[in-house]
């Protein structure tokens, strides 16, 4: 390759359309062709369409925090849910991530409180307790949601899910708490967010004590 080669191709793998297509591809399950295919489809779509794109994600950046309560996502602190005088707020239902109370909210059976750790525990990855929400899920048990008799912890079905149980479960008890796990009725190794609604449904409603 000479040197007009090298120069074109640098200038090419920064044009725009390149930064637009390797944007997307670092999004989480987009792959190469799927990243031509959302930047082409923004370059066909109407200027106003594509200046709504950019807005939105302009504005989720700049308006979404973590609920100082629950620790899930919002764009009110407080959050909606920790908010709703409606809730049972005897449950926490601990998750790992905000797509898993999404999740639960779906199957219109759960009326509670949440906490979201943001992970499990997984020490191959150098991910340990602190690194998770777990030293803010004992302070709001202990200071803010003082009538909280029972801990649902509706982490994945796999080992690091499991590790995360058991290690919450620990720390839960001696404050005189029920600790429950969600029923088998979820397969394991699979993500709460994938799980259909009446599996996931019948996992709550038949949950068991840790």
């Amino acid at each position: 390759m000479n040197e007009f080669d090298r120069a074109g191709a640098r200038s090419d793998s920064a044009s725009p359309i390149n930064r637009l297509i390797e944007a997307f591809h670092r999004l989480p399950g987009i792959g190469p062709k799927s990243a031509q295919r959302l930047a082409y489809h923004v370059l066909r779509a109407p200027e106003e369409e594509a200046k709504d794109l950019a807005d939105a994600l302009t504005e989720v950046k700049q308006s979404v925090v973590l609920c100082e309560r629950c620790q899930n996502l919002t764009d009110t602190n407080p959050c909606r849910i920790c908010l709703d005088t409606g809730r049972d707020r005897t449950m926490v239902c601990v998750v790992e991530e905000p797509l898993d109370v999404q999740a639960i909210e779906r199957t219109g059976g759960y009326r509670g409180l949440y906490h979201v750790l943001h992970g499990v525990i997984s020490p191959s990855d150098g991910v340990g307790p602190e690194e998770l929400k777990i030293a803010e899920l004992l302070t709001r048990i202990r200071d803010v949601d003082t009538d909280v008799s029972e801990v649902i912890v509706a982490t994945n079905p796999n080992l690091e899910g499991e590790a995360t149980s058991m290690y919450l479960g620990r720390l839960l008890q001696p404050l005189g708490l029920k600790v429950t796990r969600l029923a088998r009725g979820l397969p394991a190794g699979a993500d709460l967010e994938y799980a259909d609604d009446v599996t996931l449904g019948r996992a709550l409603e038949y949950r068991q004590q840790v």
